[in-house]
């Protein structure tokens, strides 16, 4: 079945353009509540901590949509945090997604929501039983989804085969973005990084209820791609999350700023990963200001009853805020001092990730007259070498395409090297790069730019997914059910090889330069690969020690 165009695609451009916590009762859940209070079809309908639910059983799996995990954030819960559900009577309907929080719509299909009654998550289980027989309980995979902070939701990805094939639990989650989320104000109790103790209340729930779908609470994965992957280093940086998940997969966004940290050297798309309490709450001020609630004193109570229509009009900066209780110091600096929590971590990135937002730096088609002014622009004395390193015509495609290459690896590469091996000096890490330069694209970008392996297009490899795309080849579908196999492998066991894979080595801080394994499709597609040469690593490196590249031409901050 076919389904809306680029969802997921147009979350994560859109993105970046612009103490209990259980299950929530839905008032308007009445409806979908069954009158009985006992089970009435085995397999399908399971008692969580707060009530029956009922969901589905096709094609050997069971699927339970829209599940209740913290109460509706509304009304005067509108910027606190989450809390615990009431628990209802009966047997509530599982068979359909809760809503999605609160975004706006955009120029490529993604589905607007006005809801704030929103704290839903989906479980996927395979309806035979475990692999090893008797009443094993299954890994359990926790996916975060992406979109910025401000888009999107769990039920855009089907996990049926990640599920089936890897003989795992897999959990989706909704959870508050944008100005519900992560909107900061010094008048909300804290407030900046709502959407992260969203987070942590669906944890809980999986920790009290994953053994009744099948699933192990002891063995549970924290997985999430782009702003997903942000979202699970926060985690991992987060003292209430300690004991909440046990691995955790990271995909195309490195927990740290890596060679960045010290150097004058910086990503073109120059964003900070995380705000401190002063920044979030200045501009949450600013915004209150705007919306009409500009007086301190009564900024909670006045914000609180604009309606939501009002609030998605004024987006805030779509990052997590530290200074709060979730989060009580910068992520980066707890990172950096490896205080972070001690599980194995598999990570990576794409090939190609900055082919889909090279098109952000120019909303035109840019000339090479353009190019050439920009890079000289944005690095200063450096650009000729950069020019020199990244020229027009070896890129098959318009300038936008060098300055997609520069962003694949300046922005993404280089930190994920340093953070591999930041990370590898505390927990096991496994490192990949998805390089199938063939595979569906979430969007095709504008203006001639070739996707190639770019930003989130490994997601089809692991999901179905929420956008509509070429299918899979023959090959693309054997690397995808590699991809499984090694995804499924880490859940279970914290390494991802077992017999009958190729290889994967662990990164070890004495290499020097990393381990990494390439996934691409076809013979000897799987196996070591060479990011420092593939990326210009080295190139890079010469620069920051150098002290060259940082060049700003008066308000220009990237090319």
């Amino acid at each position: 079945m076919r389904r809306p165009r680029n969802r997921i695609g147009a979350a994560l451009v859109a993105g970046l353009v612009g103490a209990l916590s259980l299950g929530a009762a839905d008032p308007a859940a009445a409806g979908r509540e069954a009158a009985s209070s006992a089970p009435s079809v085995r397999g399908t309908t399971v008692r969580t901590d707060a009530g029956w639910v009922r969901g589905a059983e096709a094609g050997g799996h069971r699927l339970f949509q829209g599940v209740p995990y913290a109460a509706p954030p509304v009304g005067e819960l509108r910027w606190r945090s989450p809390r615990a559900v009431t628990p209802w009577q009966g047997v509530r309907d599982a068979t359909a997604p809760g809503s999605r929080c609160a975004q706006t719509t955009d120029d490529w299909g993604l589905p607007a929501s006005e809801a704030e009654d929103c704290l839903y998550l989906n479980v996927t289980a395979p309806s035979r039983p475990a692999r090893g027989g008797g009443s094993r309980l299954r890994p359990v995979v926790v996916w975060l989804h992406g979109g910025g902070l401000t888009r999107g939701a769990g039920s855009d990805y089907d996990a049926r085969e990640l599920s089936g094939r890897g003989d795992v639990v897999v959990v989706t989650v909704n959870y508050r973005l944008g100005m519900l989320g992560f909107f900061g104000h010094p008048g909300l109790e804290n407030s900046g990084s709502f959407g992260i103790e969203d987070q942590q209340a669906a944890l809980r729930w999986v920790r009290r209820n994953a053994a009744a779908f099948g699933g192990d609470p002891r063995n549970v994965t924290l997985a999430g791609e782009s702003a997903g992957s942000h979202s699970v280093c926060a985690q991992l940086t987060s003292p209430s999350a300690a004991g909440l998940f046990h691995r955790a997969i990271t995909q195309s966004t490195p927990c740290g700023a890596g060679s960045f940290d010290g150097t004058p050297l910086r990503p073109v798309l120059d964003l900070p990963l995380w705000l401190p309490k002063a920044s979030y709450e200045g501009y949450g001020q600013y915004l209150a200001a705007l919306l009409g609630c500009a007086d301190p004193g009564t900024a909670p109570a006045c914000l609180r009853g604009k309606p939501v229509t009002d609030l998605l009009a004024q987006q805030p900066l779509p990052l997590p805020g530290y200074g709060n209780a979730v989060l009580p110091e910068d992520p980066a600096k707890v990172l950096q001092e490896g205080r972070f929590h001690r599980v194995p971590v598999l990570t990576g990135i794409t090939r190609d990730e900055g082919t889909l937002f090279a098109p952000l730096i120019s909303q035109e088609p840019m000339t090479a007259e353009g190019y050439e002014a920009a890079v000289n622009t944005r690095f200063g004395a450096a650009g000729p070498e950069v020019l020199a390193r990244y020229p027009v015509g070896t890129h098959d495609g318009p300038p936008l395409q060098a300055v997609a290459a520069i962003m694949s690896d300046l922005d993404w590469a280089w930190p994920a090297r340093d953070t591999d091996l930041l990370l590898a000096r505390h927990v096991p890490t496994f490192s990949y790069e998805f390089t199938d330069r063939t595979a569906p694209p979430l969007l095709p970008p504008p203006h001639g730019i070739r996707p190639l392996a770019a930003h989130g297009s490994e997601l089809s490899f692991l999901f179905g997914v929420g956008w509509e795309s070429a299918p899979l080849t023959p090959a693309q579908r054997r690397l995808g059910d590699t991809m499984i196999d090694y995804w499924s492998r880490f859940a279970a066991t914290g390494d991802p090889n077992r017999p009958g894979l190729p290889a994967w080595r662990r990164v070890r801080p004495g290499d020097g330069t990393p381990y990494v394994q390439e996934l691409s499709p076809g013979r000897g597609g799987i196996g070591p690969f060479d990011r420092a040469s593939a990326h210009n690593l080295a190139f890079w490196d010469d620069l920051a020690a150098r002290g060259t590249g940082a060049g700003r031409g008066a308000g220009s901050g990237h090319p």
